[in-house]
C-alpha cells in the first residue's frame, strides 16, 4: 500500500475496504470506504440525471474548463505527484469542441488521485469526498461532511441541500 504523506487529508491509493450507501436528494449514492478516506460515486450522481448516458455525462463534466480547474487546484493542494504541465495542457484545451476527456485519461496523464475508476460489477467513476463535486446542479458542491463515523453500514445517511 502506498501513502501520499504530504496530503492534507491523507490519501491511500485505492485499497477500499467496503462500500456504503448514502441518500442525497432521494438518490442512492455509493461511497467507497477506504482506511483513511471515502470516494463518492460520480456514476451514481450521473445516473440520477440520465441512466442511459452516465458515461457521457461524466465525460462532458470533465470537458468543462471550470471542472478541470477545480480538479487541478485540488490535486495541486493534496497530491505531490500531480503533473502540473499535463494539467496545463488540459486546461488550455478545456471547453473546446474538439476536447475529449475521460476519467481514465485524466487519471493516467496527470497522475490524479482525486478521481478514480473501477471496472466491473460494482465499478464506476468515483471522486474523493473533498473534491468539488459540481457534476449536477442541485447536488452539494462538496460532500466532505460525509463521515463514516456519522452513519452505519445498514442505514443510508440522508443529506439535504
Amino acid at each position: 500500500m502506498q501513502f501520499i504523506s504530504a496530503c492534507k487529508p491523507p490519501l491511500k491509493f485505492l485499497t477500499m475496504a467496503k462500500n456504503k450507501t448514502i441518500t442525497v436528494k432521494g438518490t442512492a449514492i455509493t461511497v467507497l470506504q477506504g482506511e483513511t478516506t471515502d470516494f463518492i460515486s460520480l456514476t451514481d450522481i450521473a445516473r440520477y440525471k440520465d441512466p442511459s448516458n452516465m458515461d457521457s455525462i461524466i465525460q462532458n463534466w470533465l470537458r468543462n474548463r471550470n471542472t478541470i480547474e477545480l480538479l487541478g487546484f485540488w490535486e495541486t493542494m493534496y497530491n505531490p505527484n500531480f503533473k502540473p504541465l499535463e494539467f496545463d495542457g488540459f486546461r488550455n484545451q478545456a471547453g473546446l469542441n474538439s476536447f475529449v476527456m475521460t476519467p481514465k485519461k485524466w487519471i493516467e496523464t496527470t497522475n490524479a488521485v482525486g478521481i478514480t475508476s473501477k471496472a466491473g460489477r460494482y465499478g464506476g467513476t468515483f471522486a474523493h469526498k473533498d473534491t468539488p463535486l459540481n457534476l449536477l446542479p442541485g447536488f452539494p458542491l462538496s460532500l466532505s461532511s460525509i463521515s463514516s463515523k456519522n452513519s452505519s453500514d445498514s442505514k443510508p445517511m440522508k443529506m439535504t441541500g
